[in-house]
């Protein structure tokens, strides 16, 4: 249920098991990231998951491996819900999605997807190019595959920001019209506003959705948001109610020479998202 005038606690969280990695990085990423906003906000960290050597495996076996802590993950946002506490989620993968993304639906059905990411990640297993669970992400609560967590978030209801590398199989779902797409363009802040309309909004960050070499993540797709428009859009967001936020795909060292990577600069460009988070609707 939307908030009824008051704050309310924040509930931070951190997913550090097996979601599809190609490497590990992400799963020290996510851990890094929790410990930062734990540090920031001065709240606990619940951790969900252990870090776990990369499969190497195909989008059923990655699956399956994923599901028991991903099914814990979403029992532990659907407490959070129930106790009244606004998720921010640190997620290793995008594809943890699959199972974050029906609880909002179930919780928040008034409430859009905002989901940022390089990728479209509405790929199908018949229609994905190379059959990444990651690429999936978004499909399966939308209904579009049986990933067995769930569906229930209308096309509708989501809001692609940022995506400029999308399979034919993502183009044409975008051509029909019954989801919207906002690319990095200049004029993204009032595409946006207009696309929010006044909704409430949960958010899901991929790091990808940045130009390559401001944060270290898996893919690299040139294009992308510098650190300034993503603050810029997420003054935008809180505009509105903001009803969860999750981080994916922060990898806790760079390529090829491995240097250590700090989460701050990215949480210092999401941080009017981050206060707004947990805080009344606007006029309640």
């Amino acid at each position: 249920m939307p908030n009824e005038g008051a704050a309310v606690p924040i509930g931070l969280a951190v997913y550090c098991a097996h979601a599809g990695d190609r490497n590990a990085l992400a799963m020290a990423g996510a851990m890094s990231v929790g410990a930062a906003l734990s540090r920031r906000l001065h709240v606990p960290v619940k951790t969900i998951g252990t870090p776990a050597a990369v499969l190497h495996a195909g989008w059923q076996a990655e699956l399956a491996a994923a599901m028991p802590d991903m099914l814990e993950l979403a029992q532990h946002l659907d407490d959070l819900f129930r106790r009244k506490q606004a998720p921010l989620l640190v997620l290793s993968r995008c594809a943890a999605a699959l199972a974050t993304l029906p609880v909002v639906a179930r919780h928040r059905p008034d409430a859009c997807v905002v989901w940022f990411d390089a990728h479209g990640d509405l790929n199908t297993p018949q229609t994905s190019p190379s059959g990444y669970l990651g690429g999936m992400a978004l499909a399966g609560p939308a209904g579009l595959w049986d990933s067995g967590f769930g569906n229930g978030l209308p096309l509708a209801s989501i809001v692609l920001v940022g995506a400029r590398d999308l399979d034919p199989a993502e183009q044409a779902l975008v051509e029909t019209g019954l989801l919207r797409l906002i690319p990095p363009k200049d004029d993204c802040l009032a595409q946006l506003r207009t696309a929010l309309g006044g909704r409430t909004a949960y958010v899901h960050l991929d790091c990808d959705v940045l130009e390559p070499g401001i944060v270290p993540t898996d893919y690299r797709v040139s294009g992308g948001f510098s650190l300034a428009e993503l603050h810029a859009l997420c003054e935008v967001l809180a505009e509105v109610e903001v009803a969860g936020l999750e981080i994916a795909e922060f990898e806790n060292a760079w390529p090829g020479n491995g240097a250590p990577a700090s989460p701050d600069a990215l949480l210092d460009a999401l941080e009017p998202l981050i206060a707004r988070l947990g805080a009344p609707a606007r006029g309640a």
